[in-house]
């Protein structure tokens, strides 16, 4: 796809993209990679030398953990801070009314936040979590939304989805 013009590309996992993309990143400097699954403190220098984009920004400790580690490596990728709408014990992110102070801590400690990621509840409308994502990016005047996938991206489309996360429609399930 790299041949065909095709910049951006998403990995959940740290190692994987490693593994994948340390000599293809060496050879274009174009490319663009994006951690889309959680990030783990203990992961953080690594992911911060091969992706430009972090859409899954979820606690304090990560925060600082990043900031440190961008003052390192002299490198400041692209972040999104990942909201959990549906307030589920199973995934991550900030709950929606503690993305001000949030967002402001991240701010503070040097953080390039563009924008808000959420993974609406599996079985739910999508809609009505996209269009609280467009509010509460409003709220704080970012520009980027990271927000539908596969099954949902056209509704994430119509509430100004700037990235989405299409992986299984072209890749197929993971196995």
């Amino acid at each position: 796809m790299v041949e065909y013009g095709h910049l951006d590309y998403g990995e959940n996992k740290v190692q994987e993209a490693i593994e994948k993309w340390t000599d293809i990143k060496t050879k274009n400097d174009r490319i663009n990679l994006h951690l889309i699954g959680k990030l783990q403190t203990n992961k953080v220098k690594f992911a911060l030398k091969i992706f430009d984009y972090i859409h899954s920004l979820d606690n304090e400790k990560l925060a600082k953990k990043i900031s440190d580690e961008q003052e390192k490596q002299n490198k400041k990728p692209k972040i999104f801070i990942q909201i959990n709408l549906g307030e589920e014990v199973q995934k991550s992110g900030i709950m929606k009314e503690n993305l001000l102070d949030f967002y402001q801590f991240s701010k503070d400690l040097g953080l390039n936040i563009i924008g808000l990621m959420c993974i609406p509840p599996f079985g739910e409308d999508s809609s009505k979590f996209f269009s609280k994502m467009t509010e509460l990016n409003e709220l704080i005047n970012l520009k980027e939304l990271s927000m539908g996938m596969s099954s949902d991206y056209i509704n994430a489309l119509e509430y100004k989805s700037t990235y989405l996360r299409i992986g299984s429609d072209i890749f197929g399930q993971r196995s």
